[in-house]
């Protein structure tokens, strides 16, 4: 039976047994190399020679994973990122003392043998069978090819497992690739690879991030005692780590400083000067990813990286696109303008602070172009207290949430429906204070009834109303009305050509409150379909890399913003001088930047879980969202930030956010005007009907009376209320009002095509409601 020796160490079998292993290895070796030494091991070793021959020829090289570094528009650094950090650098910047070090403690006969030290395999068996010793054999040469193999496992655990076995085929297989390595290379490329490829410990991988990790400096410029305390760590990064480990570093240090003199490359009084050194640590903390991001663009940098891992610009598979991302060396240029992210995170954090239940979201972006140009949000990236991993500001499967509603700023949505499909900005309802939500059909042609009802913000807000007053004062019974008529698909579309869809990824919950914004959202959706207004209806995707460059200078194709008309030019300007509107004299002035056309709209949700502010100018669009991330949270009797208020609206919550970042990202460029167009549009409150039937407005359709039909495009049309039914003229065009309050019960219809227009009796409380083609239904619920 065998037994350990006192004192410990190998017992006699397992020395027998390791003098054997280590004499096959050096057997194969001699008959790879054509040497004759084989016989003598018997048909042990012929087998293993056969095994040795069979083997592949090249050994595949992989790109060594570095850092990659994300820069803003301007060329800044954002932040750098890696797998594994490391900086790969030409021998020529590393230092002597580092290449004479790691020769001399690793590999001291490195540049007198040939891929394998037959002498030193010998040595390792005179020297582990002496003393139970467990010398390695094993050249620089091969070091390099076993780290090529970790290399190549990457993180999957088992496959590095695999690749630092000790088993005598692990080593033949290093064997056989450093034979052909040292011809490929010679020795002057391999100690480059090495120092390049190499474990430093503390997440540093080669020589320039460990000289940097460790004493932050660069691989040129170590001194003899730094260079050689890291060409010690080579060995054991974790055993003599000088960070929790400083006396065993110290100590590993002077037994390199001792070899290198004993082996002239230094002097005795050298070494003993560098012995008597402190290890002098100058360490710098790993920065790595996006919470390492400056100015606050953490969000941002996340959004490159998901933007990079899914789009098939990068790679055509998952696998692929994260293999170019973890092996790294990549420059990436992106769309951030730095003053603009830095308005941005001022505005947010003079209105809502990171202590704050309450949290807010901004995302800005270049109409035209798709590019987004600022990202951030008041609760910093980070995993700390008050800080989130969750980017508020996108869809959930680009790192972000499950979205929040965006209340009335879904409404200019329904608007460019509802322009699209032949509708007035003079188009009018009664709109009451309250109504229930009439039936409305979806895209499946599926009618959908609800008994709720909806009503405006202010008891004072009782219609009728006009397209732009009611977006100026967001009326929702206007736009419950309105979304009737045009009906669901049109503006589900419309949403869809404008990319808005939910945060979560599914299709848009089509019901009657559709119009008022109940599908939750995310800023940069919001921002982008807003862009599109202001680019004159042409939507563009958004984009946040201009350009990548990889480790070799090669530039990689990137992906392109997507532009498409998603409404005419003439719906958009109508658009945006109706949203001009809002801004000038509606619930948005809070937000009119001085000197500069501005449009945009509020927008508040039921129960004040999240309030918003969407607006533009022609160069610039952004959205801003304030509310509790966990949706728990209302916003009435609340304190954000320095203010308390009694309940947060759009108007005075996210749009003052909106006006100072926009202000100081705006800083220093010229304003530009948007085309606007006449609206045309006369006082519903001053054009109702007398109760006996009086005169409607007349345009050129005469609509007098009982409504004679003409060839213009007649007067504006006053719905339910007291108004009766509708006449349409020869040319599908309206006509003008009739019917009073003592007409019948049953409601108003209406005649399409005649040539003078007939009239029905109109109901008390129910009137036609005016389509496009001149038609009518029934409709205008009081």
């Amino acid at each position: 039976m065998a037994h350990k020796r006192s004192g410990g160490g190998l017992s006699t079998a397992q020395q027998v047994a390791k003098f054997l292993g280590v004499s096959v290895l050096a057997g194969v070796v001699l008959a790879g190399i054509a040497l004759p030494a084989a016989g003598a091991l018997g048909l042990s070793a012929k087998g293993t020679v056969k095994g040795f021959d069979d083997l592949p020829g090249e050994l595949k090289q992989p790109p060594l994973s570095q850092a990659s570094k994300i820069l803003d528009a301007n060329g800044g650094l954002i932040a750098t990122v890696y797998s594994r950090d490391r900086t790969v650098v030409p021998i020529t910047q590393m230092s002597p003392n580092i290449l004479s070090a790691l020769v001399d403690i690793e590999d001291d006969r490195f540049y007198q043998h040939g891929a394998i030290d037959l002498k030193g395999i010998l040595r390792a068996l005179s020297h582990n069978a002496s003393d139970g010793g467990t010398q390695g054999a094993s050249t620089l040469t091969q070091q390099y090819v076993k780290n090529v193999f970790v290399e190549e496992a990457g993180d999957d655990q088992s496959k590095v497992a695999e690749a630092t076995q000790q088993t005598v085929g692990r080593k033949i297989k290093e064997m056989k690739y450093a034979i052909q390595v040292e011809k490929e290379l010679g020795k002057k490329k391999i100690l480059e690879n090495y120092l390049n490829i190499t474990f430093f410990g503390e997440q540093a991988y080669g020589i320039e991030a460990a000289s940097e990790r460790y004493f932050s400096t660069h691989a040129k410029d170590l001194t003899l005692p730094q260079a050689a305390m890291l060409a010690g760590l080579v060995q054991s990064p974790t055993a003599y780590d000088p960070i929790s480990a400083p006396n065993a570093a110290t100590e590993r240090r002077n037994t390199v400083l001792a070899r290198m003199a004993q082996l002239k490359d230094i002097t005795p009084a050298q070494a003993a000067a560098a012995e008597k050194a402190p290890l002098g640590l100058k360490v710098s903390t790993p920065k790595n990813g996006c919470i390492t991001a400056v100015n606050g663009a953490g969000f941002f940098c996340d959004y490159v990286r998901e933007t990079f891992l899914q789009n098939a610009a990068f790679g055509k598979t998952k696998e692929d696109r994260a293999k170019v991302w973890n092996t790294g060396g990549l420059t990436i240029k992106t769309t951030l303008d730095p003053k603009a992210q830095k308005s941005l995170l001022n505005g947010i954090s003079q209105h809502v602070y990171q202590s704050n239940t309450i949290a807010a979201a901004m995302t800005m972006v270049q109409p035209g172009t798709g590019k987004v140009i600022a990202m951030g949000q008041s609760k910093p990236y980070g995993l700390g207290k008050n800080e989130t991993q969750i980017n508020y500001s996108v869809n959930e499967d680009m790192d972000g949430g499950v979205g929040f509603q965006n209340g009335s700023t879904f409404k200019p949505i329904t608007a460019a429906a509802a322009l699209e499909a032949g509708y007035k900005p003079s188009q009018t309802y009664p709109a009451p204070n309250k109504i229930q939500y009439p039936d409305v059909t979806n895209c499946d042609g599926q009618v959908i009834h609800s008994d709720k009802t909806t009503q405006n913000e202010l008891p004072s807000e009782v219609g009728p109303f006009a397209m732009p007053d009611a977006l100026k004062q967001s009326i929702n019974t206007y736009f419950v009305a309105l979304e009737a008529d045009v009906g669901l698909c049109p503006i589900v579309k419309m949403a869809d050509k404008l990319g808005v869809g939910r945060a979560d990824g599914k299709p848009l919950v089509q019901g009657a409150s559709l119009t008022l914004g109940t599908n939750e959202v995310s800023p940069l959706t919001v921002a982008s379909a807003y862009a599109a207004f202001a680019n004159r209806g042409v939507y563009c995707t958004p984009i946040v890399i201009n350009s990548v460059t990889n480790a070799q200078g090669k530039h990689l194709t990137v992906p392109k913003s997507l532009c498409s008309q998603a409404m005419s030019q003439q719906t958009a300007d109508t658009l945006n001088t109706m949203l001009k509107g809002v801004v000038d004299d509606g619930t948005g002035t809070a937000a009119n930047l001085p000197g500069r056309e501005t449009a945009g709209k509020t927008g508040t949700t039921d129960n004040r879980y999240a309030a918003w502010f969407a607006g533009y100018t022609p160069q610039l669009a952004s959205a801003v969202w304030m509310g509790d991330p966990a949706h728990k949270r209302q916003m009435e009797g609340i304190t954000i930030g320095p203010r308390y208020y009694d309940k947060v609206q759009g108007a005075d919550g996210p749009a003052p956010i909106w006006k100072d970042a926009m202000s100081g990202a705006l800083d220093g460029t010229p304003s530009t005007n948007f085309v606007t167009v006449p609206l045309n549009v006369p006082n519903p409150k001053q054009s109702q009907q007398p109760p006996n039937g009086g005169n409607a407005g007349d345009t050129q359709g005469n609509g007098k009376h009982h409504g004679n039909g003409g060839n213009g495009p007649g007067g504006f049309t006053v719905m339910g209320a007291t108004t009766g039914a509708i006449t349409g003229g020869d040319t599908g065009t309206a006509g003008g009002t009739t019917g009073g309050t003592d007409a019948g019960t049953t409601g108003g219809t209406t005649n399409q095509g005649s040539t003078n227009g007939t009239t029905t009796d109109g109901g008390g409380g129910a009137g036609g409601v005016l389509l496009p083609s001149g038609g009518g239904t029934i409709g205008g619920r009081t």
